[in-house]
Order: structure tokens, then C-alpha cells, then sequence
């Protein structure tokens, strides 16, 4: 669906998964920037939801859900709220000039207990943006008013605001590293002519 409730069609095969570059740079900005997004697929949510609420109402792709909204200062939901960690970074081109702000977010049900549920919230650099003379006021308060958010379900243990902890050191295997580490330990019984 697109952000007016139409139905995209995207082509087979499209997957979505840009970089926070590409979060700020093509989509954020331009919402903030009152600049038309092609294709237009991420939505507007006018109030907090649970994260299970999503489904169907925020743009998905895979295990991650990605929407606008406006800043606001509580987040609280129907059955919890979203708790800002003291954990965030810059977003930066390849340049590195720096273009935004990346802010991390973990949904609290009852008085405070954390769950699985993490919220990225990538906020502009308003200076980068904004224009000059009178419009430059008008376009200073648009900035600020909207953020992109990316809300993902963690797997296993948890350190703040680092995606992929799930081992004690702090590091998921890929498929292919495993694969790699086992061959290693095979070409280790194996003694190769001098």
C-alpha cells in the first residue's frame, strides 16, 4: 500500500532494505522537504501503536515494519509505551558529512518492563536542509516535525540500542562464517605436502 492507501505495485522480486543513508537521504527528507517519493510506500501514522498493531497499517518488509510520524514527546500505546535508550549515531554519507541523527527506542509494557520490540528513529540535521530568507523558518519547522521509524523484533539477549546481540560476545554467525570456521578445524587435521 502506499502512504494514501493505495496499492503499489512493486516489481518481483523487490526487496527493501536501504541503508540509513538511503532512510534519511530519499525518504525522510524528502517527506520533510514537501518533495514527492517514488515509489511511495512508506506510511503515515498519526499515533502510537503497538508494535503487533503495525502489520498491515506500516510499510513491511521482512521482520521490519517502517513508517513516518510527527515528533511527539510521549509514545505512549494501548498497552505500553516506547522508552528512548541513552543510545544513538550519526548517519553520515559516504562522504561523511554528517545528515541525520539515529535514535533507539525499546516498547515497555505495564511499569517499565522492556520487551523484544526495538524502534529506530532517524531524525534530520536541520541545518543540511533547511533554506535561506523567510522560507527558511517554514522549512525549519517541517523539518522538525517528522521522523522515519524502522520497528524490528529482536532475537536473543540484548546490550542496548546494538542490533544482532544474540551471543555472549556480542556477534551472530552468518550461515557462511559458520561454514568457514568449520573448514577451518577440517584443514587443520589435514597435514598438506611441503
Amino acid at each position: 500500500m502506499g502512504s494514501d492507501g493505495s496499492v503499489v505495485n512493486l516489481p518481483p522480486g523487490f526487496r527493501f532494505s536501504p541503508s540509513d543513508e538511503e532512510l534519511v537521504l530519499h525518504f525522510l527528507y524528502r517527506k520533510a522537504a514537501l518533495l514527492p517519493c517514488h515509489p511511495d510506500i512508506i506510511h503515515e501514522l498519526d499515533y502510537p501503536l503497538d508494535p503487533w498493531q503495525l502489520d498491515g497499517k506500516a510499510f513491511s518488509s521482512g521482520k521490519q515494519w517502517y513508517f513516518f510520524r510527527k515528533m511527539m514527546d510521549k509514545q505512549v500505546t494501548e498497552n505500553g509505551f516506547w522508552k528512548q535508550l541513552d543510545f544513538e549515531e550519526p548517519v553520515c554519507t559516504d562522504a561523511g558529512k554528517k545528515i541525520g541523527i539515529k535514535k533507539y527506542l525499546v516498547y515497555c509494557v505495564g511499569e517499565g518492563v522492556e520487551t523484544s520490540w526495538m524502534m529506530q528513529e532517524y531524525h534530520l540535521c536541520i541545518c543540511k536542509f533547511c533554506g535561506t530568507s523567510q522560507k527558511r523558518s517554514k522549512k525549519l519547522k517541517n523539518c522538525c516535525k517528522w521522523v522515519l521509524c524502522r520497528v524490528y523484533q529482536r532475537t536473543g539477549s540484548f546490550s542496548h540500542g546494538v542490533e544482532g546481540d544474540d551471543d555472549d560476545n556480542g556477534s551472530e554467525l552468518s550461515c557462511l562464517d559458520e561454514m568457514f570456521l568449520s573448514l577451518d578445524d577440517e584443514l587443520e587435521e589435514i597435514s598438506l605436502p611441503n
